[in-house]
């Protein structure tokens, strides 16, 4: 096996060579050269830099680097859900709670605020709890008033037909 040899230009613009791989590393431990300096290897047709050749590669210092999966990150802030719920919360006893699917629709934004920050770092847990109070008790309200109203106007017309 013939081995190949090399001819650099160094940093004061002279060739220097021909040498072997051998002298070649050695000049890169030293300093001498590194991966930027241009090279040429006899029987080649054009020159290169000795970092792109494979023979001189730096060895590596250890297994490759692992890559993995990162953990999640834990949500933190207020849950948007806590703050609407309790926003329609208190919407609802400012408007009296006329839309029952309304109300519906806020004790679901609470629940849902409550679980999401059981299983999260969100807060706003008061959030969603005063959301829920408001909520339930409104709609309660809203059923007591109907029920009653109900209950008045069965009255009424008995007694008005008697």
């Amino acid at each position: 096996m013939n081995e190949s040899r090399y001819i650099v230009i160094g940093s004061d613009g002279k060739k220097y060579g021909p040498v072997s791989a051998a002298q070649l590393r050695e000049w890169l431990k030293q300093g001498r050269v590194d991966s930027r300096t241009a090279v040429f290897i006899e029987g080649a047709t054009e020159w290169t830099f000795i970092g792109l050749l494979p023979e001189f590669a730096p060895e590596p210092a250890g297994p490759p680097p692992v890559i993995g999966r990162l953990p999640p990150q834990p949500v933190t802030g207020t849950n948007g859900f806590a703050t609407w719920g309790m926003i329609c919360g208190l919407l609802s006893w400012t408007f009296c709670g006329c839309c029952v699917p309304f109300a519906i629709l806020r004790l679901i934004f609470s629940i849902i605020a409550l679980a999401q920050i059981s299983s999260t770092a969100q807060e706003g847990r008061g959030f969603a709890i005063a959301g829920l109070v408001l909520s339930a008790t409104n709609l309660l309200w809203t059923f007591g008033l109907t029920i009653f109203g109900m209950l008045g106007n069965n009255m009424q017309s008995q007694w008005l037909a008697n």
